[in-house]
Order: structure tokens, then C-alpha cells, then sequence
């Protein structure tokens, strides 16, 4: 398939540049037989008792840092944890920088290069452990994504962080469940809808565009996930009672089908994944799936269409377009259903 077969004309207004207050008022389009405008307070009510709902817990870190490479201003954005002192990063400007260059950051904090692999820089910080965790949140900023035009401020702070959040490491949010309030959360538990964690670490190269003309060529980014021995069992606990399993977001979603079995069981799972998610692909765990309206010529567009269909979603996104659906990250959501 080809990358052109996955875009659309999307209004730049469309583009949410803050979220929904209080979050639970975000619009919900409910892909079904028919499309159906609802908001997510609405949820409880899509969903049946007995059903099985995963969330990620990753914790978003300020991710964003502001150095120098002598008079150079140089902005890092990391990406993917490789050590207990290395990152993969995204550096602007990069183009200059060499192995042993020397980042400033503050007085008393800096980053070295490793390495150079194309858009990506690998740096070794000069502190690691806690302390590089300490740094990062005194000298660093939430990592907003690229088509937010404006500057974190101390509300995303909040924001951009879900009511799961628990385990530190994501440089970009699991954005489905940005959605959530403990009010909501309520109602799902009265409904009899369970949940349970999983993690991924979601790197920033979720944001990078499809550069290639044929899908089949396209590099996956890598990510950090883990599922564990009582979350895989309550998965398959419900499926073996009849129960559905609904993924919020397509993080989630990714790290369930990594360790997704043939015969649509599902094992702990602890490591990396760079799954690619396309149409054509056989799903083994994920029923229902509440995830954002995604980038066009995106990998997470070429997702949903692998999930709910080409066809369908393309007339769902027109829909949403044409009823001033809020895009992206701080966006509205949409609930999908596995064909």
C-alpha cells in the first residue's frame, strides 16, 4: 500500500491547541454500523458489563531541554531511554553535531554525543540514575507535540498527564486516556467495566512523518513496554468468559499486540517493540479500541484503518472534520470497533 493511500485535507483549526474542560467533555464519535455523535461521559453506557478496559500508566517526564553547543542554541527532545545515563534524542539544529560535541545545559548538567543515526542523536548525559531524573525535571519542559504552535505553560503541566499515570519515562502522553476524570472512572466501575495497566513508554518518534511511498518500507520507531503476569491473566480471564477487551489509546493497543498470541491468549511481556500496525493485520487481543483523531499519512492513522477499515474510517474522519471534531493530542476521541 501505498503512504498517499492514508491521507486526507485536514483544516488547521481542526487542531486542538488545549484540551477539554472538564476532560470527560470531549466529543465522542462512535464508529458503528452508523456514526454516532456522543461525548465520552457517554462511555459507560457504549460498554457492557464483564468487559476488560487496559490503560497505559506511563508517566510523561519533561522531556524538552534548552542547551548550547558554544554559541549554538541547540532544543533536545528525548526520545527513547538507552541507558542508565544515554538517550536517543532529537536535536535542533543537529545537522552539525558530531560525536564528542558537548551540550550545555546548565551549570552543572550537560550531554555529551555518542552517536548520529540520522535524525537521531544519541547522548550521554553527565548525570544518570535519579539524579538525571532530578535534572530533567528542574531544567526541563513537557514535551508538546510538533503541531501544538505555542509553548508548554505551567497548565500542561497537568494536562498533558493521564489520572494513570505511575510509571515515569513517556516523552509524549498516551493521549486516549487524557479523557478520563475520577468521576468518569466512577461510572465505569458502577457500569461492571474493570481495568487494568499495562506500560509503554510512548517515544516522541510517534510524531515522525511516513517519508516513504510504499508503507512496506517505512522504519518503526522503537518503544519500551511491559504487560505483567496479572494483568495477561485478567486479559485472558475475560476473553475466556466472553468478555471484551477495549484498549484506550493506541499505545495500549501496541503493546497487547506485541505479546498477543495466535490463539488469542496473551503472555507477560517485558522489552521492546516497534510493531507496525497496518491493514491486512489479524488482530489477537483488542475488541474495542477509544483512541484521538490521528495525523493524516500518519502509522497511527494506518492503525485505526487496519482495526475498524479503510473504508470506514475514512468516512469517519470526514464526518469529524465536517462536525468540527478537535484533532490530535488535546482533541477529541472516537470509538472503534474491530472489524
Amino acid at each position: 500500500m501505498k503512504t498517499a493511500d492514508f491521507d486526507f485535507d485536514l483544516p488547521p483549526d481542526r487542531i486542538a491547541e488545549h484540551p477539554a474542560k472538564p476532560r470527560d467533555a470531549a466529543r465522542l464519535l462512535d464508529v458503528a454500523e452508523r456514526l454516532h455523535d456522543r461525548t465520552v461521559r457517554d462511555l459507560p453506557a457504549l460498554l457492557e458489563p464483564g468487559d476488560l478496559m487496559v490503560v497505559n500508566d506511563t508517566r510523561v517526564i519533561p522531556a524538552r531541554l534548552d542547551g548550547r553547543r558554544g554559541e549554538v542554541r541547540v532544543e533536545i527532545t528525548l526520545h527513547k531511554r538507552e541507558g542508565e545515563r544515554e538517550w536517543a534524542t532529537f536535536a535542533r539544529p543537529g545537522k552539525r553535531l558530531k560525536p564528542g560535541d558537548v551540550i550545555a545545559i546548565a551549570e552543572d548538567f550537560a550531554a555529551e554525543v555518542v552517536a548520529k543515526d540520522g535524525m537521531e542523536v544519541r547522548l550521554r548525559f553527565s548525570k544518570g540514575g535519579p539524579a538525571l531524573m532530578e535534572a530533567l525535571h528542574r531544567h526541563g519542559r513537557m514535551p508538546l507535540p510538533p503541531y501544538i504552535r505555542r509553548e508548554a505553560d505551567e497548565q500542561d503541566a497537568a494536562d498533558y498527564q493521564t489520572v494513570f499515570a505511575a510509571r515515569e519515562g513517556a516523552v509524549a502522553a498516551p493521549t486516549a486516556g487524557l479523557h478520563f476524570t475520577p468521576e468518569l472512572l466512577a461510572a465505569l466501575d458502577t457500569r461492571g467495566i474493570r481495568r487494568v495497566p499495562v506500560t509503554l513508554h510512548v517515544g516522541a518518534g510517534t510524531f515522525l512523518p511516513v517519508k516513504v511511498d510504499d508503507i512496506a518500507e517505512h522504519r518503526m520507531h522503537s518503544e519500551w513496554g511491559e504487560i505483567s503476569a496479572e494483568t495477561a491473566e485478567a486479559i485472558n480471564a475475560t476473553r475466556a468468559a466472553g468478555g471484551r477487551i477495549v484498549s484506550v489509546g493506541t499505545t495500549a493497543l501496541r503493546i497487547l499486540e506485541t505479546a498477543g498470541l495466535d490463539d488469542r491468549s496473551i503472555r507477560a511481556f517485558s522489552g521492546d517493540t516497534d510493531i507496525f500496525i497496518t491493514p491486512g493485520y489479524r488482530f489477537k487481543i483488542v475488541d474495542l479500541l477509544l483512541t484521538n483523531f490521528h495525523l493524516p499519512r500518519s502509522t497511527l492513522f494506518m492503525l485505526v484503518c487496519a482495526f475498524a477499515g479503510m473504508d470506514t474510517m475514512k468516512a469517519a474522519y470526514a464526518h469529524a472534520i465536517g462536525q468540527n471534531y478537535r484533532f490530535f493530542s488535546y482533541g477529541d476521541a472516537s470509538l472503534l470497533r474491530r472489524v
